[in-house]
């Protein structure tokens, strides 16, 4: 390959590597602006499930303080059945004891009453009175008469006096039997009541545990949400750090790149600077050999005969006519070629990553000021901007040019591929291995023709446009 055909390549791999070095960066911050964005809204479903799990928490407290009250009016409320049962016990047993302190004074009543109903009768069939006198006549003395009187009106005193004190005994205890009994329905009663109020107290207990259950649940649930939308914050996060981290590597990766395509250039353009001052030294040095040959055959000239000098004559004229057509060579080469090549590969790099392919488009001004290309298209349009009209279709394309083999094929080149059907894609070749053209899955980018899907369907056209 000619040095200006390398300096050609050289320059475009560097115009590669810097419109890699932009767009990738770009994409990347829109990717982490995105990102951004998702954690703002993550961010703030967490801020709203923080205060949803402290409302929770104040619930929960407030079920808390309510079960504590609930569980010690239960417990209280336990306590008043316990004592109640055991009154209701003690006063079931003064009961008992009440029936038989009735019982023994309604069998010592009934006793009484049989002396009395005997003495009495006994009274009744002496005559009574005659026996009465009988006792108090029958005196010795006055003194015994006064006796005999007196203790017979106290036995009927007291025998009165017995009768009525039984009778106010046995109304007591009816009394206090009856108030104790009064006693113990009121305490079963309240039994009851408190019984019936324990477990309406557990009905509410129960409620309100399982309000809490509920309460808790819903805690958990957002508890978990949180760690969630934590977790999914903090695998952003660390895209983000990745993404930056990537950034980072390939700007420096690109700045390398970009330190070696500039140290080749300027060699480059060293060895073609020395190039040019041999090949303008090996100028001089012809022209001053021709003065020399001119000189010594001017002084021959002046020795020899008029043949000899016309013969001379003839030969200095044709050394100079071959001279000419040599220079003449040299100065026009490709150069012109080159730089339409150059123009012609550099001319899409706008549009790598802002383009999008459309089937017959880029045939518009309205379709190229929006970058949407099918592949023809983007390859006349490509060369147009480089000072040379091509047809826009593949077809025509392929005999745009002179075929040259798959070996010798060279920047600028047009590379054909069969997609949808033979020569269905074409692009223009830009060294490496890489042709530059719009694709359907990407619009306008650099593609790898030596692996992957292009290897496949490359069929090894090429074209080299004159």
């Amino acid at each position: 390959m000619s040095l200006k055909k390398k300096l050609i390549v050289l320059n475009t791999t560097i115009m590669l590597g810097l419109g890699s070095a932009f767009a990738i960066p770009s994409v990347k911050a829109e990717s982490i602006t995105d990102i951004q964005s998702q954690r703002t809204g993550i961010q703030s479903d967490i801020s709203e499930a923080e205060q949803v799990i402290q409302q929770l928490k104040k619930e929960q407290s407030k079920m808390n303080a309510q079960i504590a009250q609930i569980e010690s009016a239960m417990k209280e409320n336990d306590q008043k059945i316990k004592d109640t049962k055991q009154e209701i016990n003690d006063t079931e047993k003064d009961i008992e004891s009440l029936k038989k302190e009735i019982k023994a004074l309604e069998e010592r009543i009934a006793k009484r009453e049989e002396v009395l109903k005997e003495r009495a009768l006994s009274f009744q069939e002496s005559g009574g009175d005659v026996e009465y006198l009988e006792v108090v006549l029958g005196s010795k003395s006055f003194g015994e008469f006064v006796n005999r009187v007196g203790a017979v009106a106290t036995i009927v005193e007291a025998d009165q006096q017995i009768l009525s004190e039984q009778e106010a005994d046995k109304a007591d205890l009816e009394k206090k039997q009856a108030t104790v009994e009064k006693k113990l329905q009121s305490l079963k009663d309240m039994e009851v009541e408190l019984k019936g109020m324990q477990s309406q107290i557990e009905d509410q207990k129960a409620e309100t545990v399982n309000m809490k259950a509920k309460i808790e649940k819903k805690e958990s649930e957002t508890e978990a949400l949180k760690q969630s939308l934590e977790n999914k914050d903090a695998g952003l996060e660390a895209q983000i750090a990745s993404i930056r981290e990537n950034i980072k590597k390939e700007e420096e990766r690109k700045a390398s790149e970009k330190a070696d395509l500039d140290r080749a250039a300027e060699e480059v353009n060293s060895s073609n600077a020395s190039s040019e001052e041999s090949s303008s030294s090996s100028s001089e040095g012809s022209s001053s050999s021709s003065s020399e040959e001119s000189s010594s055959s001017s002084k021959g000239e002046a020795s020899a005969k008029s043949s000899s000098k016309a013969e001379s004559s003839s030969n200095s004229s044709k050394n100079s006519a071959t001279a000419k057509p040599v220079a003449s060579k040299t100065v026009t080469s490709s150069k012109p070629s080159s730089a339409n090549t150059g123009s012609a590969i550099t001319a899409g790099y706008k549009y790598i990553g802002n383009s999008t392919y459309k089937f017959g488009g880029g045939r518009t001004a309205s379709d190229i000021a929006n970058g949407l290309f099918d592949c023809s298209a983007f390859v006349a349009w490509a060369y147009k901007q480089a000072g040379v009209n091509l047809p826009a279709s593949t077809d025509a394309l392929k005999n745009a040019g002179r075929q040259v083999s798959d070996s010798q094929k060279q920047p600028g080149d047009l590379v054909f591929f069969n997609t949808y059907k033979t020569d269905g894609h074409v692009g223009i070749y830009v060294g490496g291995g890489k042709f530059i053209g719009s694709q359907s899955s990407t619009g306008v980018a650099i593609a790898n023709m030596d692996s992957g899907y292009w290897a496949g369907v490359y069929n090894g056209r090429v074209v080299r446009v004159n």
